[in-house]
């Protein structure tokens, strides 16, 4: 929502402080729901191109916004930019800055941009990147040191700021001359490193996400290599510079936890001892809290990975004069825990059931016997193999047929099952071997 008057009360509405910020060097404004802290004040930030912001004084109580384009004063002429922060906020970022309200060196605000303030805007942002692209062939030509990253028209186009690069102190007095021959506009060199410069154009990390020097950082603070030492971190040039060139940023983000963390683990010069060797830190993982010794001090030799706790005991036993066996601790085995055994039988499910009596009275299978037809139609035995028996006499020695004692009649074929059972094997053998008492 706009911050906009009311026509009948003459009471500005609320303005959304919520709203997404265009630039990264916006400061949040969380007073922007109280109308009575933008009158506190007549200060205003207003910001320009490349992220240059300066604070002017409205003198002439015009009802800015945020957001609107003024024209301000210049040296010389004006300037065009973009008001960016009112009311007590500008008060508060002017102290951070070290910058005074009574300063008598401060500018004004003369107006709101006009239609014809904005065109003449648009034709000097237009010949920015041309003259910075001359600017260097110029510089080259010279055989200056210093690489020119920028070029910034003033807002009516008779002044054009300079921003470049270099190592060490340049004389650039003869390259300000021809640069004012050349272009027919006041000049001004500023200076900026590399990591503005990375700022300003932008790119993608190797995190895979927008550079934080052109996302959201504001000010840079300068980084040293004990903060990759701190966190064990190979001191690669390749691997820790950034796209700057310098030594990337992000390695200051996790520092002071592996500086906090390195305060609560033993010293790292504080060798082992044991009774078979010495030895002596390799490596420390912070956050696990697990060191690794070895007994050289040169190269990676038995290497052991102990805890920070047995750490300590080790080094409190060789402070009073005692070696132990091993840097390992003694684990004790726990004793192996026997099976529950059901001795009872009280948690069995089927405790009350009845046990049922196995019967030894099984009945055993008996053999098939196959049944051969005579000539006569009689049915004679064959044996287990199929072979024919011999027929068998009875207690007179004389042979039995196929007719069955007490009956009349002959079974035919047809009426005999094929299959019947007989007597099992032993007893047929037997009365195949053993005659009868009156054959005798």
């Amino acid at each position: 929502m706009d911050n906009t008057s009311d026509n009948n009360n003459n009471i500005p509405k609320k303005t959304c402080c919520c709203k997404k910020q265009p630039n990264k060097l916006h400061c949040y404004d969380w007073l922007a729901d109280l109308p009575e802290s933008h009158n506190d004040t007549e200060m205003v930030e207003v910001q320009f191109k490349n992220t240059r912001k300066g604070y002017y004084k409205n003198s002439t109580h015009i009802k800015l916004e945020k957001g609107d384009i003024v024209a301000v004063e210049g040296n010389p002429g004006h300037d065009i930019g973009e008001v960016t922060l009112t009311g007590r906020l500008v008060l508060l970022q002017m102290k951070k800055n070290g910058i005074k309200p009574d300063n008598p060196d401060l500018k004004r605000v003369y107006r709101k941009a006009k239609p014809n303030d904005l065109e003449k805007y648009e034709e000097a942002k237009a010949k920015e990147h041309s003259t910075m692209l001359r600017a260097r062939k110029i510089a080259e030509d010279l055989k200056l040191n210093m690489k020119i990253g920028d070029v910034e028209y003033q807002g009516d186009g008779n002044k054009a700021i300079f921003y470049y690069i270099a190592d060490d102190r340049v004389d650039f007095r003869q390259l300000i001359k021809v640069l004012a021959e050349a272009f027919r506009v006041r000049i001004e060199m500023k200076q900026i490193g590399a990591r503005q410069e990375a700022g300003r154009i932008g790119g993608i990390g190797p995190c895979g996400r927008q550079l934080c020097c052109s996302s959201w950082m504001t000010n840079f603070v300068s980084v040293a290599t004990s903060a990759a030492r701190y966190q064990d971190i190979s001191l690669n040039p390749q691997k820790l510079a950034g796209q700057c060139a310098k030594l990337k940023c992000c390695l200051n983000y996790e520092v002071d936890a592996y500086v906090e963390g390195q305060k609560r683990l033993p010293s790292k010069e504080v060798p082992l001892e044991t009774k078979d060797s010495t030895y002596y830190h390799f490596k420390t993982d912070i956050f696990k809290r697990q060191m690794t010794y070895s007994t050289s001090k040169e190269i990676a030799a038995n290497l052991v990975t102990l805890d920070a706790d047995r750490v300590f005991d080790v080094m409190a036993m060789n402070k009073k004069g005692i070696k132990p066996d091993r840097l390992e601790e003694e684990i004790e085995k726990e004793p192996v825990r026997k099976e529950f055994e059901d001795v009872v039988g009280q948690d069995s499910l089927t405790r009350f059931d009845k046990a049922k009596k196995k019967s030894n009275n099984k009945r055993k299978k008996k053999p098939q016997v196959t049944g051969i037809a005579n000539s006569n139609g009689k049915l004679e035995n064959a044996g287990e193999n199929g072979q024919q028996s011999k027929p068998r006499k009875d207690n007179n020695g004389q042979k039995q047929n196929g007719n069955r004692p007490g009956k009349s009649g002959n079974r035919s074929s047809s009426q005999n099952k094929p299959n019947q059972q007989g007597k099992n094997g032993n007893e047929k053998q037997q009365d195949r071997t053993t005659p009868g008492k009156n054959a005798e």
